[in-house]
């Protein structure tokens, strides 16, 4: 059985994570360097809080089982990025219960074949976009944005449930920026969008 490092599992999640009471399992190591990354343990190699399975996961978030299935929650994968841990989460999977909702938190900067193994398992995506237009994106996160519209394109056409958050990012995008991905969104087929704007040292 695979192993990954986390840093961190978080219970009793309400909102942020999906429907009902989420359990957050959030993996070690990202593809990104943005530059107000919230998570910056997951890029630090002194970073990681635990090295488990999928079946030590399991059986620490199993214990809010009850709380899953009365309110429609289940468990949400983050990170760091998620989806670099695909053998992980698919072992995950044949452990949790059917009615368990699995969430995958991703900003989608990974290679087409790790979403397209990941699509039977996520019940709902939340996405963490950016920036649409590739100069604002490359600035941000020091990455191109091709494998990101490409990921999405393949969300699109499996009429995956997805959440897509656009931020305001302070110094980096404006309104109007936020806006133009909104409607480059719209065009890909994606109608349900998270607005806000980053809390940084900058507006303070």
């Amino acid at each position: 059985m695979s192993t990954a490092p986390l840093i961190g599992i978080s219970r009793h999640r309400l909102v942020t994570d999906g429907d009902g009471i989420t359990s957050l399992v959030a993996f070690h190591e990202c593809t990104l360097r943005c530059a107000y990354c919230l998570n910056r343990q997951c890029l630090r190699k002194d970073g990681v809080w635990n090295t488990l399975t999928p079946e030590e996961v399991f059986e620490e978030v199993r214990k809010d089982e009850l709380y899953f299935l009365a309110t429609g929650g289940g468990v949400c994968f983050g990170g760091g990025e998620p989806t670099l841990r695909v053998e992980f989460i698919e072992e995950f999977c044949k452990l949790c219960d059917e009615e368990w909702l699995i969430t995958i938190e991703t900003a989608l900067n990974v290679p087409s074949e790790n979403i397209r193994r990941l699509l039977p398992l996520a019940d709902h995506w939340i996405v963490d976009i950016k920036d649409m237009n590739p100069e604002i994106y490359q600035s941000y996160t020091q990455r191109s944005n091709e494998r990101v519209i490409s990921n999405l394109r393949i969300l699109a056409e499996a009429a995956a449930e997805v959440t897509i958050r656009v931020p305001l990012i302070p110094k980096y995008n404006s309104e109007s920026d936020v806006e133009a991905s909104i409607e480059k969104l719209k065009a890909l087929g994606f109608s349900n969008f998270d607005k806000f704007s980053y809390i940084t040292e900058i507006n303070k």
